[in-house]
């Protein structure tokens, strides 16, 4: 009878436990510790905002559904624009943008379509541990759109880049669906970036809203200074595991799961890169008060709870305040500090300095054999971790008699890129 009881008294502490924890918890709480955003590296993100809700527009001069102030950009400078009749579900809605007065080049990815099944089968193309990429873990269905998204759209992207004098920006940007897509095209430019005519890193930007866990830990660290996500308070797709069958794990048996023992699963998938967290409620506080942006490269505590409240009040659309300069590092010594602590933390395939792929590697070394007449001296290999692009592209997909791209598990052969 004692013992149980004794039992009755665990199992009610623990659900008690449970309960308490998910009831108190707020999206605050994920980055309270985090400094304040500077106003100058969150201003670019109202403008991508503004040109992803572009994207659901048939028509930017006349446009049916415009955010306040509408979307400031100029329709002439759309280059592009691609339905889901274009990609035929092979990746969401999107459109390329040059900002000549800021010198950019936007391609803007939409979010997920809730009427299309195509989109759906992007999500839920995954499971754990079955996509390696680059040393770690990433989504397999979010990989293979933006693989195909690349190998379209390379050609184009590399023109613009050059007849604008090799100076501008390239910027990819995504909402939900697409900020994944965004995201890995963003790594498979950076590891391969004669696709774009040797566009130099510190020109490639990403931002991620609401994104999407489409990484493994060790790369959302080690792409954290070109690849920037978006969360505002408590969203919920960076914080549940993809694909979502596994929604209902993250739920309730997550929390039962030592952080430790997470950080150690290789194959566990995070929300990519620099974390931005719009903040606009606190616990025990009725109402919202003006919102406040947070940022951090966090290896450890990296969004990993579901918030169970809902939401009854309307999203205050002003933007924050100008907000005083907290920041007691560069954006620079915080990603190398956050890579140092993946390192000591013994984060699976985590490394202390960003290394430069192969093939760019191979690109400088003949640059320079070319310049000095020298031979160049060998570079030890990146083992596994350097990907060749017509090998990842065999992999993932298949040619038609025509040479074009079709995925693997196509069964319908007339249906070609």
């Amino acid at each position: 009878m004692s013992l149980s009881c004794g039992v009755e008294c665990v199992l009610l502490l623990g659900c008690s436990r449970w309960a308490w924890r998910r009831c108190t918890y707020v999206g605050s709480n994920d980055s309270e510790t985090w400094p304040l955003a500077t106003p100058d590296e969150f201003e670019p993100v109202p403008r991508v905002c503004r040109l992803i809700l572009a994207v659901y527009e048939p028509d930017l001069r006349n446009p049916q559904f415009p955010p306040d102030g509408g979307y400031r950009l100029n329709p002439d400078w759309v280059l592009k624009r691609v339905t889901y009749e274009d990609t035929l579900g092979r990746s969401p809605p999107y459109l390329i943008y040059v900002d000549h007065d800021r010198k950019e080049i936007v391609m803007a990815i939409r979010g997920l379509n809730l009427a299309k099944e195509s989109d759906y089968k992007l999500l839920l193309d995954n499971r754990l541990g079955m996509q390696m990429f680059d040393g770690g873990y990433v989504h397999h269905g979010l990989l293979k759109s933006a693989v195909w998204l690349l190998n379209v759209e390379s050609e184009t992207l590399k023109r613009i880049w050059e007849e604008t004098g090799r100076e501008y920006q390239m910027i990819f940007v995504g909402h939900s669906l697409g900020s994944g897509v965004a995201a890995l095209m963003t790594v498979l430019v950076v590891n391969h970036r004669d696709r774009l005519g040797g566009i130099p890193r510190i020109k490639l930007r990403c931002y991620a809203l609401a994104p999407a866990r489409c990484m493994s830990l060790n790369l959302a660290v080690k792409y954290a200074d070109v690849i920037h996500s978006i969360v505002l308070q408590d969203d919920f797709l960076p914080r549940t595991a993809t694909p979502l069958q596994d929604i209902f794990k993250s739920i309730f048996w997550d929390t039962f799961i030592p952080e430790g023992r997470k950080l150690k699963d290789p194959r566990r998938l995070y929300a990519p890169g620099r974390m931005y967290h719009i903040v606009e409620r606190k616990f025990c506080r009725c109402g919202r008060f003006p919102p406040e942006v947070r940022t951090a490269i966090p290896v450890d505590g990296r969004f990993e709870h579901i918030i169970m409240r809902e939401n009854k009040s309307e999203t205050i659309t002003v933007p924050p305040k100008i907000q005083r300069l907290e920041r007691l590092q560069t954006i620079e010594d915080e990603h190398k500090d956050a890579l140092e602590r993946a390192v000591s933390l013994n984060i699976p395939h985590a490394v202390s300095t960003v290394e430069e792929p192969t093939e760019n590697k191979e690109m400088e070394a003949e640059a320079a054999k070319a310049n000095n007449g020298d031979s160049p001296k060998s570079e030890p290999e990146l083992s596994s971790r350097g990907t060749n692009w017509d090998e990842l592209v065999e992999k993932l997909f298949k040619r038609s008699e025509s040479g074009k791209l079709m995925l693997k598990k196509e069964s319908n052969p007339t249906q070609t890129q």
